[in-house]
């Protein structure tokens, strides 16, 4: 997990095993904020961080920016800037499948081969897959056994290929063709975009409407006001929206502005999002404010038995840092969230340098430090 995320939740976390008071948020959020220049300030190269603490029962809606939004302009971020949120997205499609369970649309043991395009089901057949063995829940835990198209040679091609528009289609041909499947279908957890491209289809073929428009639609994004969260190429950019953050991944050179989305659009990835609403979207789902059914909710983040899967559930990880169980998600760009159940809080990262995820970690002891001496003040 993104060791700047660890240092949020170890500030969250020891301010509530401490009992800190509703009266010391602002000390708390002032200590927070001079961490974060700190860190950026001996690690530039990290060009921008965003954090969004969502904290309701502590009266706490804050972000806090430092850096760049460009590193060659050199422009100051504003904390209302949206970025690809890339793997996130895949929290928000495994939510509107089980919003489809909740209306019996489907059912999440179901087996998905009446689910897919005939063009699809073609595809998996040929290659050894039989569909009606794979179900929902498994490509929702990416236990289906389906080799992903994402592997190095792909990753490569898109290298030298940035501006490429690809199609779901070619995606799902291109999985299929990696060859035999990689395990019988539940034994084995391998992470793979290839499940919810599959998933975004069953979307499609079960309401009809483009696998975006019904995600919107799901997930009750008008209702709760996320405005600022869209299928980016998709969808029509919300009207004022400030441009986009770069994001880059300096070791191969890559800035996200250079890349046509549609390497990774259509499920595994391809939401843009603000900070503050993918925050709200995690605050919101864990206030069962979108998925009404708590049962469904307890599946959702319940681990999926399978080989090699220490934390992954239904398209959210469930982590216990420092024993306290929160639930959690990544993105290739260096996007993070994580809700915190014991203490009803989400936090947000955005670090526009891929490659320095992890330049917070030797300052936690710090941290506690500094806690600790807030709290003694409080208490005398």
């Amino acid at each position: 997990m993104n060791k700047i995320l660890q240092l949020l939740l170890f500030v969250l976390i020891s301010s509530c095993a401490t009992k800190r008071t509703i009266t010391n948020n602002n000390t708390l959020l002032k200590e927070v904020e001079a961490k974060i220049d700190s860190i950026y300030k001996k690690n530039p190269e990290t060009i921008g961080l965003l954090v969004h603490i969502e904290a309701p029962d502590k009266n706490i809606s804050w972000t806090k920016t430092v850096g760049y939004s460009d590193k060659v302009a050199e422009t100051p971020i504003n904390k209302n800037q949206p970025a690809l949120i890339a793997s996130n997205t895949k929290t928000y499609v495994a939510v509107a499948i089980l919003r489809l369970v909740e209306m019996k649309k489907i059912q999440i043991n179901q087996p998905i081969a009446n689910l897919l395009t005939i063009k699809t089901k073609e595809k998996l057949t040929n290659f050894g897959y039989n569909l009606n063995t794979i179900t929902i829940k498994q490509l929702l835990s990416h236990t289906s056994g389906i080799k992903d198209y994402g592997d190095d040679d792909y990753f490569e091609y898109i290298d030298k290929n940035k501006k490429r528009r690809w199609t779901r289609d070619e995606q799902i041909q291109l999985a299929a063709s990696r060859g035999k499947p990689l395990a019988k279908p539940g034994k084995l957890h391998s992470y793979g975009d290839i499940n919810y491209l599959l998933l975004s289809e069953i979307i499609e073929n079960k309401t009809n409407k483009p696998f975006y428009t019904s995600i919107r639609e799901l997930l009750k994004f008008k209702a709760l006001q996320l405005n600022n969260t869209w299928f980016y190429t998709l969808e029509d950019t919300p009207k004022n929206s400030l441009p986009f953050l770069h994001q880059y991944r300096t070791s191969k050179n890559w800035d996200s502005y250079d890349f046509d989305p549609s390497w990774d659009l259509y499920g595994g990835g391809g939401l843009a999002s603000t900070i503050q609403d993918l925050a709200l979207f995690f605050q919101y789902l864990f206030e069962e404010k979108i998925i009404k059914d708590k049962n469904l909710l307890n599946e959702l983040v319940t681990v999926v038995k399978a080989e090699k899967n220490r934390d992954y559930a239904l398209g959210i990880r469930n982590i216990k840092p420092f024993n306290i169980e929160a639930y959690y998600h990544g993105g290739y760009w260096g996007t993070d969230v994580a809700f915190i159940k014991d203490f009803n809080t989400t936090v947000a990262i955005y670090n526009l340098e891929r490659d320095k995820r992890n330049i917070a970690g030797k300052i936690n002891v710090e941290i506690l430090n500094i806690l600790k001496a807030v709290t003694n003040e409080a208490s005398n």
